[in-house]
């Protein structure tokens, strides 16, 4: 059986070469995967504007004799996932309407369980490698994405890895780029409204070939694809900005892994810290 990251990936890489019609439709099917199973050609055709021979074509394009050999494979993949699935459970939403931190909790614990089935593990395990690989991992990331940017290469630290976030001040994200090396990684949180320079700051180091590793919310983001590889957070909030929630949980998890592929490392840099802190403590006088 076909798995849905088989089917997405199919789309992805041949989306540069869709005519624009295909295009809308490949945009569609990526951005509403789990409908899929339940429209028809006609559907979808609708949906996108385009015509019924251009949704056949594009099903054709990436490796599928039609529609509807497309709309199979995309409801056996999305019925082995939720075979396999362990969801932590929602806080009840008794009163929710009347409680304002309960209601936000609840879209909290939304976003980490749709993350959890979004996220792929294997590209997960691969984020670890890489970075676990890198010479230096740079963050990068404007607005709020700069705050989860930090976050990252703070918590990377900790673990003994050589981080450190991108500023876009007084030397723009662009001019950066020649500093990093094909030894490195760049680490991109681009959520939205998504920003121009976040992307042209991947499409560089992409064409420099340098890895990124894309943290955003869908399939079809921009950053996409300019990344190696790239991890989908649900980021739903009551507010104008995006929830942390689950992004959160991601960074966490990614420092966690790499703290335990990287025991002998961290357990010295832990020692070392301590080591200097009590140090300094015997000779401050408080």
């Amino acid at each position: 059986m076909i798995r849905n990251k088989e089917i997405i990936v199919r789309i992805q890489e041949n989306f540069g070469n869709l005519p624009k019609n295909q295009r809308k439709v490949a945009r569609y099917c990526l951005d509403n995967f789990d409908k899929v199973p339940f429209l028809n050609v006609r559907d979808i055709s609708t949906a996108t504007g385009s015509s019924v021979a251009s949704v056949v074509r594009f099903a054709q394009s990436i490796g599928f004799s039609g529609y509807s050999e497309l709309r199979e494979a995309i409801s056996g993949s999305l019925q082995n996932q939720l075979s396999s699935l362990r969801n932590i459970t929602l806080f009840e939403k008794k009163k929710a309407e009347k409680d304002i931190l309960n209601t936000v909790a609840n879209l909290g614990i939304k976003n980490i369980n749709d993350t959890l089935q979004s996220i792929d593990r294997e590209s997960f395990d691969s984020a670890v490698d890489i970075i676990l690989k890198a010479r230096r991992v740079y963050t990068g990331g404007l607005g709020v994405s700069h705050i989860t940017a930090e976050f990252l290469a703070y918590e990377l630290a900790q673990v003994a890895i050589d981080a450190q976030a991108c500023m876009n001040n007084s030397l723009p994200f662009t001019e950066q780029v020649p500093l990093l090396s094909s030894k490195d990684v760049l680490v991109l949180f681009s959520f939205p409204p998504y920003s121009k320079d976040t992307i042209e700051l991947g499409k560089i180091a992409s064409e420099n070939k340098i890895p990124v590793i894309a943290i955003t919310d869908k399939e079809v983001a921009p950053i996409v694809f300019f990344s190696k590889l790239h991890l989908i957070i649900h980021s739903e909030n009551m507010l104008f900005t995006n929830s942390l929630t689950a992004i959160s949980v991601l960074i966490n998890g990614l420092a966690t892994a790499i703290a335990m592929k990287n025991q002998s490392k961290t357990k010295a840099l832990q020692k070392a810290t301590s080591d200097i802190l009590e140090t300094y403590n015997k000779t401050v006088n408080y």
